[in-house]
């Protein structure tokens, strides 16, 4: 969008000046990209409208708009807020009586279904010979990652006073500094073991610290650093999937579900405080059901009889 082009949409409508520029900045004091993001979707619109007061558009006029922008449903959500959020200005200044968004229902936004790696993919990320401190501390990471679903922020932060492996038990901080105790398997509790005794001491070199993932510079191991391993990991390992930290909290999540775990049991290991959050990952079991069913036209025979 140039410079130019909005000052004259500006001049036009001088209502549009004022609430970009005055209203957003010291009603709301809004932050200058938030300006300029409602600036972008208002001038689309009056772009689109050529010649016509952006004031004056019916509820049709906004509907068509909509309907002919070639986007994804959440970029048309943005545009609908933007432009209802100005008609409201415009009936709080008593320029408008009535609103033309009234009735236009938001545009449904699909939730994506995060990626989740198989079962095997996991046995195969997992299956790591471990020797070197680095490896040590990498495979016990991973292993912590699985067996727990924590997030990879709260493992970077995990410190050793939050451990209790003699209880198969760690301690995490999530979200607003809420504490869960979680279970933690054999496997990783062996993992974790191997890298504290032979693993983290070579790491921190004559550094103290209080966290138990370490890094090459002797500190607290950063997310970017590990989810930059996973990626590589991955990828020797011939997974082509999407990776991100969060893969094997979204795999430990579908397999718990996908064996009968419930869904409360779930939404406490992963620390979720609303149920709706951990809900996703039953829609994760319910197409895997959906593909095996797919996949055995006898079902589909036998049902109907």
């Amino acid at each position: 969008m140039k410079k130019d082009e909005l000052e004259e949409i500006y001049k036009t409508n001088p209502e549009l000046n004022k609430y970009i520029n005055e209203y957003l900045n010291t009603e709301y004091n809004t932050s200058k990209n938030t300006r300029d993001s409602y600036a972008t979707d208002l001038y689309l619109l009056a772009k689109y409208y050529h010649g016509k007061n952006i004031n004056k558009l019916k509820k049709e006029d906004i509907q068509e708009y909509l309907r002919k922008q070639d986007k994804s449903s959440k970029t048309k959500a943005h545009y609908l807020t933007s432009i209802n959020n100005y008609y409201k200005y415009l009936i709080e200044k008593n320029i408008l009586t009535t609103n033309p968004c009234d009735g236009i229902k938001m545009p449904k936004i699909e939730k994506k279904l995060p990626d989740y790696l198989t079962i095997e993919e996991v046995d195969n990320l997992l299956d790591i010979r471990a020797s070197t401190a680095y490896e040590l501390r990498n495979k016990a990471m991973l292993e912590v990652l699985y067996a727990t679903g924590m997030r990879i922020s709260e493992l970077c932060n995990l410190t050793m006073s939050n451990l209790f492996l003699e209880d198969n038990l760690v301690k995490v901080f999530g979200k607003g500094s809420k504490e869960r105790l979680v279970p933690i398997g054999d496997v990783a509790v062996n993992a974790l073991e191997e890298y504290l005794k032979f693993g983290r001491n070579e790491l921190l070199g004559t550094k103290d610290s209080e966290y138990v993932f370490i890094s090459s510079r002797h500190t607290k191991i950063t997310r970017q650093a590990f989810f930059k391993y996973i990626k590589e990991l991955c990828r020797k390992k011939g997974i082509k999937k999407n990776i991100s930290p969060h893969i094997l909290r979204h795999s430990f999540a579908t397999h718990l579900l996908n064996n009968g775990a419930d869904l409360r049991v779930v939404q406490e290991l992963l620390g979720h405080s609303d149920i709706s959050t951990t809900q996703i990952y039953t829609h994760l079991s319910n197409e895997k059901l959906e593909k095996e069913y797919e996949k055995h036209p006898l079902i589909h025979e036998k049902s109907h009889h």
